[in-house]
């Protein structure tokens, strides 16, 4: 299992990078400390593989253009194939540890077009009223399956037939969850495009952030109206073009203040703020301390 502490982007499309999912095994499980992940937050992404997951301890938060949802320790879920989502730890809640298996639903539906991706799995990945599952210990019926997403967590890929053990499990999981979705896939929504217009604004912005970006310009980038990149914006991420981009080059900043040794001025114009007094002073505004002082606390973080 894998320690996770930061996400890394593909370049062009901006999925999550997943560096260690291969054709011949695609599938990585993860154990994500969000204390130690800049800010105590993931940022907003996605990846056409499904992520199943177990809350280990803490309290962690996803939001999803359509929704949020608090997981608390305990308590598990799925998030379905390209779903925009971002995590972060519930406010004054420490030791938030989540374990998570990421992969390519191939893995447990075989070959393409197969009879098991077409009655199982399509169906689910495809429901665009199903961004995400939450499953409650308290929940009877949702007690079995967390018990067997928990107990997945514990094959060691060191024993004996490993692989097709896992597969297996993930199979198991998999038709629980599918069966407990019932009710909803029989809910008839159409394909919403708004999340796909979505995402290319924000590639645009990913790609220019150290650049002076106007709205009309992110909004081309996504063949809509400035009108209704604004509307996008507020509706699924309940906030505006520009603070979007003021929060992700101070993402930015962040990574680079953790990670690097440059000057506070560079990492400034580095990541699209500018002088070193604009600069401190947007982060001071948001993070309630300077630059520097930023720098020293998460580079002792462990100590």
């Amino acid at each position: 299992m894998k320690y996770v502490n930061s996400i890394k982007f593909r370049n062009g499309s901006k999925e999550e990078l997943l560096s260690d999912l291969t054709p011949d095994f695609p599938y990585i499980a993860s154990y994500v400390e969000l204390d130690k992940h800049t800010g105590r937050f993931v940022p907003w992404h996605w990846h056409k593989e499904v992520e199943l997951f177990y809350i280990k301890s803490g309290v962690l938060e996803y939001y999803t253009p359509k929704k949020k949802i608090v997981f608390p320790a305990g308590s598990g879920g799925i998030i379905n194939s390209n779903v925009l989502h971002m995590t972060k730890t519930q406010d004054n809640v420490n030791n938030t540890v989540q374990l998570v298996h990421i992969f390519d639903t191939s893995f447990i539906g075989g070959q393409s077009g197969s009879k098991i991706e077409q009655k199982y799995i399509t169906p689910l990945i495809t429901a665009p009223q199903i961004e995400a599952l939450a499953f409650y210990p308290d929940t009877p019926e949702h007690t079995e399956l967390l018990g067997l997403i928990s107990r997945s967590f514990e094959l060691e890929d060191s024993s004996y037939a490993y692989e097709i053990t896992l597969r297996s499990v993930l199979s198991e999981i998999w038709t629980r969850l599918f069966s407990l979705s019932k009710p909803l896939l029989e809910e008839k929504e159409s394909y919403d495009k708004t999340n796909d217009e979505l995402k290319m604004m924000m590639i645009y912005i990913y790609e220019h952030y150290m650049e002076k970006i106007s709205i009309q310009e992110i909004a081309n980038y996504a063949f809509i109206s400035e009108r209704k990149c604004f509307r996008i914006f507020h509706e699924r991420l309940h906030t505006t073009p520009i603070e979007y981009i003021k929060n992700y080059r101070l993402q930015i900043a962040c990574s680079m203040l953790i990670k690097s040794q440059e000057t506070i001025s560079a990492v400034g114009h580095a990541c699209g703020l500018g002088s070193s007094s604009y600069f401190g002073k947007v982060f001071k505004e948001h993070f309630g301390c300077s630059p520097a002082e930023y720098r020293i606390k998460w580079q002792n973080i462990d100590t």
